[in-house]
Order: structure tokens, then sequence, then C-alpha cells
């Protein structure tokens, strides 16, 4: 199969369902090769079928992001099976508990703080050198704009998303002068897991579907997407 992101090789965390889900069904039928990270074995499965249907290739990593030695030797296998990275999508995330800040126990805290920010921290260490051995490096993680409207009871959301907005574009910065290229892509309310637990009375028929996302982030990650350090909002087409 041909596509625009043929022979392409993608890193998508969160792979499993919802966002990450779309993205690795979206880029795997553009051509590319997609390493498929999530901590459910079973979801992984899922998403490899329906990529081998539509003729794609999937290599799938059964990972808890929090296990931070685990990226580390991700990074390496890569660098040992490819030798470079083209393609990183940081699209795993954590909601953490809705409730007052001076409520949220520590360890609710120490987990969203691990999901959202340090394991994607780990992710920048790790992959760098593979995404400055492509031609055209690109990376793209998924923000929200929790991190600016800083809802009461979000604290832990909102907090570690505004924590990953600032490491991202800083990460961009320091990228500058290569052929690497960094963003955040802000998608908006979308149908998701993670949606339905923050807004259990919402009708998830008023929403973004994920798979409304894939051609933006299909855009993000080619070589001829030049923008670095840029939170890209999602914008509905009008019928």
């Amino acid at each position: 199969m041909s596509g625009r992101l043929q022979d392409r090789l993608a890193v998508i965390t969160g792979a499993s369902r919802g966002i990450g889900r779309a993205v690795a069904l979206g880029m795997a039928a553009e051509g590319a090769h997609v390493v498929l990270v999530s901590r459910t074995v079973g979801g992984l499965e899922e998403v490899d079928d329906e990529i081998r249907k539509v003729g794609g290739k999937a290599t799938l990593v059964p990972l808890d992001l929090t296990d931070f030695p685990g990226i580390d030797r991700l990074g390496a296998t890569i660098f040992e099976r490819w030798g470079k990275l083209d393609i990183l999508v940081g699209n795993a995330g954590s909601l953490g508990t809705l409730t007052p800040l001076s409520h949220m126990e520590p360890k609710d805290w120490d987990k969203t703080l691990a999901v959202n920010v340090t394991a994607n921290f780990r992710l920048i260490r790790s992959m760098e050198p593979l995404l400055k051995r492509s031609d055209a490096g690109r990376a793209i993680f998924v923000t929200s704009g929790a991190a600016q409207k800083c809802r009461p009871y979000w604290g832990g959301y909102s907090v570690t998303k505004a924590a990953l907005d600032a490491m991202v574009k800083t990460w961009a910065g320091e990228l500058e002068k290569t052929s690497v290229r960094v963003n955040l892509l802000s998608p908006g309310p979308t149908r998701t897991a993670m949606r339905k637990k923050a807004m259990p009375g919402e009708d998830p028929t008023t929403l973004t579907r994920p798979a409304d996302l894939v051609p933006l982030f299909i855009e993000m990650a080619m070589p001829s997407y030049t923008k670095n350090g840029e939170i890209v909002p999602y914008e509905k087409v009008k019928a």
C-alpha cells in the first residue's frame, strides 16, 4: 500500500482506544509502520487486526508509561531495529481525580503527574536522538483547553496539561535549528472514554469523533509541515 506517510515509522502512545486508536488506523492506512504503545494487550491486538485488514503494518508494545525504564528500552529497541523514528504521537493521558485540590490524595496527584508529564519527558529524552536521525522528524502531543481554563476541581488535569504545554514548547525551541518539528494538538471536546468519565451526562453525539481528528494528525506528521512549538486547535468543519 502507499500513502502520504509511506514507509515512515510512527510511535503512538495510548493506541488501544479513543484518539490513539483512530490515529493508529489513520497513519497505517497512509502507509506508516505504526508502533502501538498501550497497557492493554487485548486492545492492542484488536487495533492490530483492524490495521491488517487495510493492509497496514504495526508493532505492538504492551507498556505502562509509568514504567520509565521501559520507555528507555523502547527507544533502544527502535534504534536497533530501525535506526530512526519519523513520528512521535504523545497521546496517552490521565484525567486524574476531579476533586478540590486540597482534597486530592497525594498518590492520585503523583499518578496524574507521572502519566501526563513525566512519561512524556521520558519519551522526549528517549526519542529525540531517533527523531534527529529522520529526514523530517515530527512530534505531536495531545493537550487540552483545560490547561488554560483552570476549572474548579480539575486541578490535577489542568496543572499537568499546562506543564505539558510548557515542556513541549521548550523542547520545540531547543530543536529549532534541526529538521525536527514539535507541536501540540488540542482536540477540544472529543467522544472518548475519558470525556465520558468527566462529563457523564453529556450527549456524545455533540462531540468530535476521534476519527475526525485524524486528517489534522496526518498533516502535522508530514515532512511538509513546518510549524514548530505551537498549540494547534482542531476546528470542526461547518456544514
